[in-house]
């Protein structure tokens, strides 16, 4: 068995609210020199050891997980 940990995260420029609030959220709590927040989706997944591996998830992150007009993704194998 194989892991793909896929990790996708949004470009430079495109509009994260999710991490924004966050860091507000986390100022308001009272934790001091923050400089931003950041939003990224880690997806692990497993997969039978047999032909390109890589080549396959790469597609799943063409295909469903990523939108490349938004999104950069990389995949470590594990």
């Amino acid at each position: 068995m194989v892991i793909a940990e896929v990790r996708v995260e949004l470009k430079k420029g495109v509009a994260d609210p999710e991490g924004k609030n966050t860091l507000k959220a986390l100022e308001l709590l009272g934790f001091q020199g923050l400089k931003d927040v950041k939003t990224v989706k880690v997806f692990d997944i497993y997969l039978d050891d047999g032909g390109d591996v890589a080549k396959k998830v790469d597609e799943m992150c063409r295909r469903l997980l990523a939108n490349p007009v938004i999104h950069n993704y990389s995949i470590k194998i594990k």
